[in-house]
């Protein structure tokens, strides 16, 4: 299977536009050209992933966080992040990662994290700014259902739980062509004046190309008058963290135990406790100290995320528990999560001789150790 193929699967999964503009995802290392024999999926592409890669036959890792963050000038060897780059490129093996793409999805990190611990009825905590773009076109009345359905099936009018939504209204359409002209209906040099319908549907930016094409090929017209505005919408569905609620309440101690036990913590650092119980929970995968202000003001009992430095655990104000499970803690399973997606999505890539199909590392890369 060709690498290519791979990435359009992967891209799906977590489409790198749903990425924040800090970080660097999709293929770090690699010939998208390459046939790949066997998927490793890690947490962190360390060297000592590219190592099992070797020994397992995998020549693409598809690791959560990116290898290569920020700007790289030489590759000597001097640190483990070039001594890996240096070992893939050796052995002709491809590195991708998803990151924040994934962290954004409405399936993906926060979900994961949701699902591990019993919080129900979630949703976004941060939604997604800027990524909401609005098409309006114009088309013959008896052609405005197909294109619709076109875009559509595009990924087009979709908004929250609904799907297929549109606004369509009936105008007087004009036009004349030139002697380049070939016009579909009318002739050359002809003031056409016709019905049509205004037709106009939300999508997410990175369908912007898609929603082209099905309308390109579906509008009658040699030049299809359409305009494409960005919104300001918030995209309830993506974005970044989560917040639901448990089964039952919890009193503080049953609450961080429970985190403990299902998330496998070495220890929990947190905030003074407040003699409540905790029923509604806040999620952030990984650094999400930004978001504090946000949990409490979502009504968060207690708000769960990784790396809080020391004043910031004054923020809770009272108000809520505050805890720092660990950075890998709360982003454990998600490496389960992309080898259940990459097995559901390719069927046909079997394990054989010459293959290791797609596996779960065995490596455990988290840095941060427990006395």
């Amino acid at each position: 299977m060709k690498l290519t193929q791979i990435l359009s699967i992967l891209e799906e999964m977590a489409p790198l536009s749903y990425a924040e503009d800090f970080d660097n995802v999709g293929l770090l290392v690699g010939d998208p050209a390459a046939d790949i024999s066997g998927i490793l999926v890690c947490h962190d592409a360390l060297e000592g992933v590219i190592d099992e890669a070797i020994r397992k036959k995998c020549n693409l890792v598809v690791s959560f966080h990116p290898i290569l963050f920020s700007g790289i000038k030489k590759i000597t060897g001097k640190n483990y992040v070039e001594r890996v780059v240096m070992k893939a490129i050796k052995n002709d093996i491809a590195i991708y990662a998803v990151h924040t793409a994934l962290d954004n999805h409405q399936n993906g990190v926060n979900a994961i994290f949701c699902k591990a611990l019993g919080i129900v009825q979630s949703k976004v905590l941060l939604p997604k700014p800027n990524y909401i773009q609005k098409l309006i076109t114009y088309a013959p009345v008896d052609q405005a259902e197909k294109i619709r359905n076109a875009l559509f099936e595009a990924g087009a009018g979709t908004i929250g739980n609904y799907a297929d939504c549109s606004f369509s209204s009936t105008g007087i359409g004009t036009y004349k062509g030139n002697e380049a002209s070939n016009p579909v209906i009318g002739e050359r040099f002809e003031l056409v004046t016709a019905a049509e319908t205004k037709i106009e549907v939300t999508f997410e930016k990175h369908l912007q190309s898609k929603v082209l094409k099905a309308l390109f090929a579906n509008h009658l017209y040699e030049e299809v008058a359409y305009e494409i505005y960005s919104l300001e919408n918030q995209h309830q569905n993506i974005g970044l963290g989560r917040i639901g609620e448990l089964e039952k309440a919890l009193s503080e101690t049953e609450f961080l135990q429970m985190v403990k036990d299902k998330l496998q913590c070495g220890g929990i650092r947190h905030s003074a406790f407040m003699g409540k119980p905790i029923k509604k929970v806040a999620v952030l995968g990984g650094s999400g100290s930004f978001a504090i202000q946000n949990a409490k003001l979502s009504g968060a009992d207690a708000y769960l995320t990784a790396d809080l430095k020391y004043h910031q655990f004054y923020e809770a104000e009272n108000q809520m528990l505050l805890a720092d499970i660990g950075h890998f803690e709360s982003e454990r399973f998600t490496k389960n999560y992309i080898v259940d997606f990459l097995k559901e999505k390719i069927t046909n890539f079997a394990p054989n001789s010459l293959s290791s199909g797609i596996i779960l590392s065995e490596e455990n890369t988290n840095p941060v150790k427990y006395f």
